[in-house]
């Protein structure tokens, strides 16, 4: 796995994930690092940078020019490796599963080949130092890239990933983490694990903002991220992208909430 050391950072530093090729999204998260005064170099995004909605050439085109530190998620490695399908892990038959073959065929169809390259070189792990600790950054887990941990897994999950993690970085007290599409705050024996939430797709709960999060002094605030959804929403409709996500973008709930532990539903099974 290849591992890419940041070194120190200093300043705030912001992270986000999934921008799911929003590009409305992503366009006002670069708009709220400069706001901020964070530069791209202390930006980093979890992966997934292609997925749902209207625009992968696009969006894959602005964040190489942003420059920001991106890890490689399981829509990078896949679209990387020709493969057909997104290797989300989504269950077989799942809503997640059903709908996955349109969008993924999409962004695969609008990839270019130096664009493959460039995903196929990307880091599976990223470490940096901030204030005092020590960071990983990662995309799902290490023992499956696309391992969906959520705010109620349990603490034996993430123990297994942050020991997987102390393998390859030793004395990380900081884990950050994206791919499930929800943002949060565990703390599992002593070690911080924050979940940044993904740009690109509301959170699943009934708001059109999306999410990310800033670092500033050692502590990690999670924020809203107001859009343009009405032209993210649009621009899905015109790209023939009409099997539920973007309805997603105008209600703020995923049309596959079977994929959530029943908890996080809307209506608890």
């Amino acid at each position: 796995m290849k591992h890419l050391d940041l070194g120190q950072l200093e300043g705030p530093v912001l992270l986000f994930g999934g921008p799911y090729s929003n590009l409305h999204a992503l366009e006002a998260l670069i708009d709220q690092a400069g706001r901020r005064g964070i530069p791209p170099q202390n930006c980093i995004c979890t992966g997934d940078i292609l997925a749902y909605c209207a625009y992968p050439a696009e969006t894959m085109a602005r964040i190489r020019e942003f420059g920001c530190a991106v890890v490689a998620g399981n829509c990078e490695i896949q679209l990387a490796a020709n493969a057909m399908n997104c290797g989300c892990g989504f269950e077989e038959g799942t809503t997640c599963d059903l709908l996955s073959a349109s969008w993924y065929a999409h962004a695969d169809k609008n990839v270019c080949a130096a664009d493959r390259e460039w995903m196929a070189d990307l880091p599976g792990i990223i470490s940096f130092s901030h204030a005092g600790r020590r960071y990983a950054v990662i995309h799902g887990g290490l023992s499956n890239i696309s391992r969906f941990l959520w705010p109620v897994s349990a603490q034996e999950d993430f123990a297994e990933e942050i020991a997987r993690i102390d393998e390859i970085i030793s004395g990380v007290n900081y884990v950050i983490s994206g791919h499930c599409g929800v943002s949060f705050k565990r703390i599992i024996d002593g070690i911080e694990w924050l979940n940044a939430g993904v740009i690109g797709m509301p959170a699943n709960n009934g708001r059109t903002a999306t999410e990310y999060a800033v670092l500033s002094a050692g502590q990690a605030q999670i924020f809203p991220l107001e859009y343009d959804h009405q032209a993210a929403h649009e621009a899905m409709k015109a790209a023939g992208l009409t099997q539920g996500y973007q309805e997603a973008l105008l209600t703020g709930y995923w049309p596959s909430e079977d994929v959530l532990p029943s908890s996080l539903r809307r209506v608890a099974s």
